[in-house]
């Protein structure tokens, strides 16, 4: 690390376009879809902390997804806002430090969150008749303790790797925020076990909760087959469709930009997935 400060003091997001019209009108389209995503999530949580109604597992694990995405979304798009229409798109090192870890962290924790959500929706379908006991707050609260600490302690372990890799003279990011792939590129040489270290934080980050998301799923379907009644059937599965549609949108984009070797990246194709998961996802999820 002492060697990346010496050699490397900020870097440079290229962004999008050097175009200035399309930078203003980049400019314009962010600033509607961060104001949305805020506008949906606060509306979220406020309705979910008045409304008695709404003081159940499920919503309280949606409050809890919506404050993670005003969180995650702060990560990325003032800086954007600022890259699309300032001459300087320099970001320092201590800066590049930071959004990466917020980055990590929240994304990690949302991954466990959306396994949480999973699994409470089983219990809901499965169990409606002793659905709060089988979820007492005290239950609630520990998953989503666990989803932010296991997403933090992640990110602690791939932010300090990342950033003792030997950056070169060349300090360009092409990309509108301090990521991993187009930070890789940056490195002189990247170890094998750099590599394995991404593959454990893929397997137990992304992978191990898409496996609990699907094991809950399983069962979900072979309790909605045992519903005799379709309009039954239908209105059991229109209690997690959402959260499939988000499970699917979220965790597809995730693993086409972390499962491949570093050697595969594509910094443009891995921008625009990149722009779905940390812009439009935190405004599509209201």
């Amino acid at each position: 690390m002492e060697r990346s400060n010496l050699t490397v003091t900020k870097f440079i997001l290229l962004g999008f376009t050097t175009d200035p019209v399309m930078q203003l009108v980049l400019f314009v389209v962010f600033l509607g879809v961060y104001s949305v995503t805020l506008l949906g999530n606060n509306i979220l949580i406020k309705l979910i902390c008045n409304d008695a109604r709404l003081h159940t597992p499920m919503y309280f694990f949606i409050g809890n997804l919506s404050f993670l995405d005003l969180w995650y979304s702060s990560v990325y798009t003032p800086k954007i806002l600022v890259i699309c229409i300032s001459e300087d798109k320099s970001i320092s090192f201590a800066g590049c430090v930071a959004q990466s870890f917020f980055s990590a962290g929240l994304g990690s924790s949302e991954c466990y969150l959306l396994a949480a959500m999973a699994y409470d929706r089983y219990v809901a379908i499965a169990n409606p008749l002793l659905y709060a006991q089988a979820m007492p707050r005290r239950l609630c609260v520990c998953l989503v303790v666990f989803s932010y600490t296991g997403g933090f302690l992640s990110a602690i372990i791939l932010t300090s790797n990342t950033f003792t890799l030997d950056f070169c003279s060349d300090n360009f990011i092409d990309d509108f925020f301090c990521d991993i792939p187009p930070l890789v590129k940056l490195a002189c040489d990247v170890r094998d076990s750099y590599q394995c270290v991404l593959y454990f934080l893929l397997a137990i980050n992304v992978i191990a909760p898409t496996l609990l998301i699907l094991a809950s799923y399983l069962f979900i379907i072979a309790v909605i087959l045992r519903i005799h009644s379709t309009q039954g059937r239908l209105k059991a599965f229109s209690t997690c469709s959402s959260h499939l549609v988000s499970v699917t949108l979220y965790y597809g984009s995730i693993l086409y930009i972390y499962s491949r070797p570093s050697s595969s990246y594509s910094l443009v194709g891995d921008k625009m997935v990149s722009i779905f998961y940390t812009v439009l996802f935190p405004m599509l999820n209201p």
